[in-house]
């Protein structure tokens, strides 16, 4: 069977069931799991489906709006969130921008945790309620409905007027060779304002997003420090990243 063969009927089950295994295409093809899971990397790549543990799905819309994505690989972001805690201290001053992964990460902060957020998420406030010690700076600018977040002049202007000790950059897109970016122009900005406004950046970003590239580029990948994902570290799919200067978490 040609390889331009097993691409047809990978898609072809992905539009029946949503999901697919390695194990069970390796079976209806006739080819090793390697050579299934060779496939899908060729096919992630060129943007026809996502990869997930085990297999692969159907692409998310890009960009999901943030309703879309509450409900969106949950056990994924959870992995993410928790694994971010430990670089999140006392009496830092922390961006945080757009996304449910971000949503996540402060949902999982100690009660008692003293800090000052900044931010353009308009759906951390209600999850930073009950945070005594939290000092929450929202920023301005113009909301955009489907992000749940401020963009445009008025919010990275804003933004530049503080320096932070770290920011939880939500990703769209992280690549080795072509960095972080962003399918949103006005929420590429803002982050790239809060990049240049902090002392250590962590991008956040499910398998999903790793090994992509979108139209707006935020920064080149050195630019990065951690690299939080829900991979174990020394997953054969963070390779590529490994002769970068990033720490991968």
């Amino acid at each position: 069977m040609l390889k331009e063969e097993r691409f047809e009927i990978i898609l072809n089950q992905l539009k029946e069931k949503n999901k697919v295994k390695f194990e069970d295409l390796a079976v209806l093809l006739h080819v090793s799991e390697d050579t299934v899971r060779r496939d899908i990397d060729i096919l992630h790549r060129n943007g026809l489906l996502s990869k997930a543990r085990g297999g692969a799905i159907l692409r998310e819309k890009d960009p999901l709006s943030f309703y879309d994505r509450q409900s969106f690989l949950t056990k994924e972001k959870d992995i993410v969130a928790l694994k971010t805690q430990q670089f999140i201290k006392d009496d830092m001053t922390v961006f945080m921008d757009g996304g449910t992964t971000v949503c996540a990460v402060a949902s999982y902060m100690p009660l008692d945790i003293k800090l000052r957020i900044i931010s353009n998420n308009y759906s951390l406030p209600p999850i930073i309620g009950q945070f005594k010690n939290i000092e929450l700076i929202m920023l301005g600018g113009l909301y955009d409905h489907e992000l749940a977040v401020t963009t445009g002049v008025t919010t990275c202007n804003e933004a530049s007027q503080y320096i932070a000790d770290l920011f939880i950059m939500g990703t769209c897109a992280v690549d080795a060779d072509f960095g972080v970016s962003a399918t949103s122009i006005p929420d590429g900005e803002t982050k790239k304002a809060m990049a240049k406004s902090s002392k250590k950046i962590i991008a956040l970003a499910n398998q999903n997003k790793l090994r992509r590239t979108e139209t707006f580029k935020i920064c080149d990948i050195d630019a990065v420090d951690y690299l939080v994902t829900d991979l174990d570290s020394n997953d054969a799919e963070l390779e590529s990243f490994r002769n970068t200067n990033i720490q991968i978490i």
